[in-house]
């Protein structure tokens, strides 16, 4: 599908969406009031429960699981739903078309491949992809020395010793903490770097704009890929290239249960710190503005910020040259005499420093860790040379998207007319 009959096919489908969906709230007056209450009551339910064990946890479940019953039921007997399903259809479209409309495409200088590269495997990462798509042996038909790691090694000591030896550019197949390590030796060196996605995740590639589903063929940044420079965060020395999680989920992630149970360890985790008569996880920093702060649910520092909320592109990081970090401060609603709504607010610094009591446990990169305080936060602007291959985005899916619903339809309309995107 092209960009313009992507733009084309988003607004027509939003626009039938959006008319059909008023025509059947008015029509079905007040069906469409109680399905949105059964929905708000079970989403309160379930936060309630998640903050309880026991009978207390059982109880909300269920109830939030019959309320979302009941108003699937209304639906299901309402008269208008065939065109319920035209609407879901058509949002569908919208959201499909959109999406291709703004995929993003940079166009990053050519530079010259490296002579000496050597490419780190973990083949153990992302359940044996690497092997899988047979990626050691394509890297040595483009000339690329490569060197699987084994349960045993340490990846920082091959790392320097192949720097020592002269290799003149490193690339990392594996998950984002190994991605980070390398990451880290190759700015210090200031040679090229190359990401290939065969982890389980790998949010760093993706927003490198390096194709998390062309395994071999981000090998080709070695042979004819682009160069851009990315910044790289950093604690207490640590670098890290996505982001830093503390609270509750950096709790749940340090247990030895996690791996083996990660629903069930994150939801008692959420419980024993959030819940009744729990105690708080005191993080204690000041804001941009020099306002002092306390939290106890989530604090996530990331290698600059990411889009959150409902929009195309959420979860990415639309640039990673900009310089600062990311914040994310959430305060979950308590109740009682001191009640308070819930808070999420998204900030953003060159740097950051947490205190708190005693050791404050991590998750830098999704590795669970424990640190001492204070947290001392950093970013190291344009620290990192990165190669992207010719054939893949070299921009983040959120780069380039236009700001809030006015602008999104504004910019695919003017994709619509033959206007280049941005």
């Amino acid at each position: 599908m092209s960009r313009r009959l992507g733009a084309v096919l988003a607004l027509l489908g939003g626009a039938t969406a959006l008319a059909l969906g008023a025509y059947v709230f008015v029509s079905d007056f007040p069906r469409g009031l109680i399905v949105l209450g059964c929905v708000s009551i079970a989403l309160a339910a379930t936060w309630y429960g998640l903050l309880r064990r026991g009978a207390r946890r059982l109880l909300a479940v269920l109830l939030a699981l019959a309320l979302l019953a009941a108003g699937l039921a209304l639906v299901a007997g309402s008269d208008n739903w065939p065109v319920l399903l035209v609407v879901a259809v058509a949002a569908l479209a919208a959201g499909a078309g959109a999406r291709t409309a703004f995929l993003p495409n940079r166009e990053l200088p050519r530079a010259r491949a490296p002579q000496n590269p050597v490419l780190f495997v973990n083949p153990r990462s992302g359940d044996g992809k690497a092997a899988e798509v047979e990626l050691v042996e394509e890297a040595r038909r483009r000339g690329i020395e490569t060197v699987e790691l084994g349960p045993e090694d340490d990846l920082e000591q091959l790392v320097r010793a192949a720097v020592g030896r002269g290799v003149d550019g490193l690339a990392m197949a594996g998950g984002d903490g190994s991605q980070a390590l390398v990451a880290a030796i190759a700015a210090e060196h200031d040679l090229p770097y190359a990401c290939i996605p065969s982890g389980t995740r790998n949010h760093f590639a993706l927003d490198l704009g390096v194709d998390r589903e062309d395994v071999v063929g981000a090998l080709d940044a070695f042979v004819d890929g682009g160069e851009r420079y990315v910044d790289l965060g950093e604690v207490n020395g640590r670098v890290f290239v996505n982001n830093v999680s503390l609270g509750v989920y950096a709790q749940a992630v340090n247990q030895d249960d996690y791996r083996e149970s990660k629903l069930r360890t994150l939801l008692d985790t959420l419980t024993a710190t959030l819940g009744d008569g729990a105690g708080t996880v005191d993080l204690r920093w000041t804001d941009p503005d020099g306002a002092a702060q306390v939290s106890a649910a989530l604090v996530l520092v990331s290698n600059n910020p990411y889009l959150l909320g409902p929009t195309l592109g959420t979860g990415t990081r639309p640039r990673l040259d900009g310089g600062v970090l990311g914040i994310v401060d959430f305060h979950p609603p308590t109740p009682g005499a001191n009640e308070q709504p819930a808070r999420w607010r998204e900030l953003s610094a060159a740097r950051l420093e947490i205190e708190a009591d005693g050791p404050v446990p991590v998750g830098i990169d999704g590795e669970a860790l424990t640190l001492q305080p204070p947290l001392r936060f950093r970013v190291r602007p344009r620290a990192l040379r990165v190669r992207v291959a010719h054939d893949h985005p070299g921009a983040s899916p959120s780069a380039g998207l236009p700001a809030g619903l006015l602008g999104s339809v504004a910019g695919l309309a003017r994709i619509a007319v033959g206007e280049k995107p941005p």
